[in-house]
Order: C-alpha cells, then sequence, then structure tokens
C-alpha cells in the first residue's frame, strides 16, 4: 500500500553533476517516485513554467515527462553554476503559484550558516551528499504535508466557490422578490388608477342625471 501511495509523487531533481543527478534519480525511482532530472535552476524554472525563464528562451529539458504533470517536490544541488540552489528556492518561494511546493536542498559542504540560510529562506530539509536512500525516505513526510496543504487549498477553493454560488443565488431570489413586488406594486397602483377612473366616471354620471331630472321640472 505504501508503494502504491508514493506512486503518485512527482519529483524534480536538479544538479549540474551528471554523477550526482544520475544518483539522485536512482535512489527516488527505487522509493517509487516519479521522477525529472534537469542541470540547472534555470531548467527547473522552465520545467515549473514560471514566466522568468520563458521570456529568457531557455532550451527545454530534455529528460523529462510532460510540464503538465505536477510537481510535488523539489531537490535541488546548493552548488550549481549560473543559479545557486539558494537562488532557486527564493525564486519557488516567491512565486505565489509554487511557493507551497516543498523544497530540499542537497550540498557536499556541511556550513552550518548556508544551512540555516536555506532553512530559515523556506527549505524543509538540507541532505550531505552522497545522498543515501535513507535520506529520501525522509522525503516523504515532506509530501505528504506539501498535499495535504494542496487539498486543503482545493476545499477552500470549493469552499468558497459554494459561498460564491450561494451568494450569487441570494442576490438572484432578492431580484426576483424586488421584480415582484415591483409588479404588485404596478398592479395596485393601475386597479387604483382604474378605480379612480370608474367612481369619477359614476359621479360624472350621476351628476348629470340629477341635473337633467332639475331641468324638467315646471316651475309654478
Amino acid at each position: 500500500m505504501g508503494m502504491a501511495t508514493e506512486a503518485q509523487f512527482h519529483v524534480l531533481a536538479v544538479d549540474d553533476s551528471i554523477i550526482d543527478r544520475k544518483l539522485i534519480e536512482k535512489l527516488l525511482k527505487t522509493s517509487s517516485y516519479q521522477v525529472t532530472a534537469v542541470d540547472s535552476g534555470s531548467k527547473a524554472l522552465e520545467f515549473l513554467g514560471l514566466q522568468e525563464a520563458e521570456q529568457r528562451n531557455l532550451s527545454p529539458p530534455s529528460l523529462c515527462p510532460s510540464q503538465e504533470m505536477e510537481v510535488n517536490l523539489i531537490i535541488t544541488d546548493y552548488c550549481m553554476p549560473g543559479m545557486t540552489g539558494y537562488d532557486l528556492l527564493r525564486k519557488i518561494k516567491e512565486s505565489t503559484s509554487l511557493k507551497d511546493i516543498p523544497v530540499v536542498i542537497m550540498s557536499s559542504e556541511n556550513i552550518p550558516s548556508r544551512i540555516n540560510r536555506c532553512l530559515e529562506e523556506g527549505a524543509e530539509d538540507f541532505f550531505l551528499k552522497p545522498v543515501q536512500l535513507s535520506d529520501v525516505n525522509k522525503l516523504r513526510p515532506h509530501l505528504l504535508k506539501g498535499k495535504a496543504r494542496e487539498e486543503e487549498e482545493e476545499e477552500e477553493e470549493e469552499e468558497e466557490e459554494e459561498e460564491e454560488e450561494e451568494e450569487e443565488e441570494e442576490e438572484e431570489e432578492e431580484e426576483e422578490e424586488e421584480e415582484e413586488e415591483e409588479e404588485e406594486e404596478e398592479e395596485e397602483e393601475e386597479e387604483e388608477l382604474s378605480s379612480n377612473k370608474r367612481k369619477n366616471v359614476e359621479e360624472s354620471l350621476s351628476h348629470d342625471r340629477t341635473r337633467a331630472r332639475f331641468n324638467g321640472l315646471e316651475v309654478v
């Protein structure tokens, strides 16, 4: 059951070293994760669909599945040319659409200040190289937490949509009630106007009959 559950998770691995990249890819696949591996932070951004990467006209990553596939976790090397893992982490956390994806940093150097900086910026964990299977096993809680967060956001969105629909229905009902009230008021005004006309006509006719009767009397 655990294997089937983990198979739904997709991990984006980022490392400029082909040896380290192949190693982490192998470990992830051994743990039944779907894996996309790229060799730079720029290609990772492009795969994730960030506009900045598209504007730079970067070549698409050649190793991967569809860009439409959801990424559940990113594991990236810290020391890379051009864009470091820390830079990639910051860009992901600054993105409104990607900030909830868990990010794990890898490094061959055990530098406490570097580790603390990454954790403070939002990284879920920091692994020392060479990464081992025991490290990969630590990813699952982060994946589950990220998945739970996504589900909570989806539920919130559904609740918001339901509230909006209810508000729209209430507004429509209020509009219908107002229209009915207006129609009733118009009908009452018309009835009152019609009644007044009839009354005026009857009074006029009554007055004419009385006058005609008096006119017919002889004066003695």
